[in-house]
């Protein structure tokens, strides 16, 4: 999915320049197509929550539990099966089926507008310069966002996000560690009760409790998306795969890219996220005490507890996702291309 200035554009504006200055010019991108990636973003969401939230409860149980209390993820999926049936692996499945959906949605339609804004402000000023190495590149190349570009865009998209996802993950997070099989026994009886007891007793701090932590694991992003260029440059070049196939093989791999990458400070932040709020009872206030409080238990490894349900998760989950949003896309889009 790579950025691109459009022929027409381009076209008009050497219609209009002089020769001298036509590298001096940068063509826009059409502004009113900004709305597309927000609303495919919303198709995008929907689809991670069916397909990945069971691998996501077993991931998050896994993180947070006592070293005794699982034997692995197998054990930990059993035993909420056997306690809790069906309901117990979608525990939690309403603030991100919303959350979900807005976090895709406000995800890739700012992922698709930084994409045109350093596209057109960045790199196409950049290889406009007469001795910049992409004068080597051919027309169409030249018009695309580099793999560099992408990564940028998703730092950004991530930071930008970051401020929607924290209080729909605090809230996720808390009800998935809710193990007790009665519902009267449990501190809050759901999203809503969780979010008004978070509110009332803590206030906004307490819903963004994590925004920190939130933030530099979704810096990682720079790993994803950059990672997602470059399978979808190789599958165009290399295979004769449909859009939807490139879209299917190039999300599922670059999102395990990004888990590789980014799960020992999603380890962190799920431990950051569960601790108590009360004051005298938090054990981790800042970001160093619980990566510190992580690795004093478990070492090493316990940055990577919870890693299997989560990289299974990673590629079915990610790889559809993908598929509807550029599925959306192109439906949106009366070029085919919706790489724009």
């Amino acid at each position: 999915m790579s950025a691109k200035v459009s022929d027409a554009a381009i076209n008009a504006v050497k219609t209009t320049t002089p020769p001298h200055r036509d590298r001096e010019v940068i063509a826009a991108a059409p502004k009113d197509a900004n709305y597309k990636g927000f609303v495919a973003g919303v198709f995008s969401g929907i689809t991670k929550l069916t397909v990945g939230h069971p691998f996501d409860t077993i991931k998050v149980r896994l993180q947070t539990s006592t070293h005794d209390q699982f034997k692995g993820p197998l054990d930990c999926l059993l035993q909420t099966l056997r306690k809790e049936g069906v309901n117990g692996i979608y525990k939690g499945a309403t603030p991100p089926l919303v959350g979900w959906a807005c976090m895709d949605s406000v995800m890739l339609g700012s992922l698709t507008f930084y994409r045109k804004l350093l596209n057109e402000h960045v790199f196409q000023p950049m290889r406009a310069q007469p001795n910049h190495p992409a004068v080597w590149l051919n027309d169409e190349e030249k018009k695309k966002l580099p793999t560099i570009g992408h990564a940028m865009a998703g730092v950004l998209a991530g930071w930008t996000v970051s401020f929607v996802a924290a209080p729909v993950e605090h809230v996720k997070a808390r009800l998935q560690i809710q193990y007790q099989a009665d519902k009267k026994t449990r501190p809050y009886s759901g999203p809503v009760d969780c979010t008004q007891k978070l509110f009332r007793q803590h206030g906004i701090p307490g819903l963004f409790h994590g925004l920190g932590a939130t933030l530099i694991f979704r810096t990682f992003f720079c790993f994803w998306w950059g990672s997602y260029d470059l399978f979808t440059r190789y599958f165009e070049k290399n295979t004769s795969l449909s859009a939807p196939a490139i879209n299917f093989w190039a999300g599922g791999l670059s999102a395990q890219v990004f888990w590789l990458t980014a799960y020992p400070s999603d380890v962190i932040k799920q431990r950051i996220m569960t601790d108590p709020l009360t004051p005298g009872e938090q054990k981790f206030p800042r970001w160093r005490d619980a990566a510190a409080a992580v690795y004093r238990e478990r070492g090493w490894k316990g940055y990577w507890r919870g890693f299997v349900p989560c990289f299974l998760r990673a590629f079915p989950a990610n790889a559809m996702a993908l598929v509807a949003f550029e599925g959306v896309m192109r439906t949106m889009s009366d070029n085919k291309d919706v790489r724009q």
